[in-house]
């Protein structure tokens, strides 16, 4: 199996690595976003700058770090009209005998509130765990990041720990929960 093409479904999604015919479709949902509703939320964002070339410059990085293991990025996709929803990605933070991953998730803020952050953080898992081999697999939240923390709690995360000045953000060391999603392990 090729991972940087690994997908996965869901009753009302699609879960996959970005193509470059994605560059249109991601680009106005990005603009279409509204206002930021809180600190973690970018809300508006200025993409000048991300141009078509600079979109397959994009995909083609997405491309080989899947190929060398270190993150997987996977758009997530409306399949009753193709929206692009958001983004999910897993990082590789060691393998060898740990099989360890982060990871990370945004759904544009103008579809918030219709379940579409748990249905695809649930299937990203699914794949992570299951076809990506991944052992344990860490969601990292700062302490006032209700939204995210509630939604890690919806697919089942379990709250492990904080972990004290473990992210340099907004120009200090932040403390993180970690919630950590593994396979049953009898």
């Amino acid at each position: 199996m090729n991972p940087y093409i690994l997908t996965g479904l869901t009753n009302r999604l699609e879960i996959r690595p970005y193509v470059y015919q994605d560059y249109l479709n991601w680009l106005t949902q990005y603009q279409r976003r509204e206002p930021s509703k809180h600190r973690y939320d970018e809300g508006k964002v200025n993409m000048s700058v991300c141009t078509e070339q600079w979109f397959y410059d994009l995909v083609n990085h997405h491309q080989s770090s899947a190929k060398q293991d270190t993150l997987y990025v996977f758009g997530v996709f409306r399949k009753k009209d193709g929206a692009h929803l958001g983004v999910i990605d897993v990082s590789t933070l060691i393998r060898e005998d740990f099989h360890w991953g982060r990871i990370g998730y945004s759904i544009h803020n103008h579809y918030w509130g219709q379940g579409y952050g748990k249905e695809s953080v649930e299937e990203v898992l699914r794949l992570a765990h299951n076809n990506l081999n991944y052992h344990r697999i860490e969601a990292h939240i700062n302490l006032d990041n209700h939204g995210s923390i509630a939604l890690a709690k919806r697919v089942g995360m379990e709250y492990e720990c904080v972990r004290k000045g473990f992210i340099y953000e907004f120009g200090e060391w932040t403390d993180n929960l970690v919630y950590v999603s593994q396979p049953n392990i009898n």
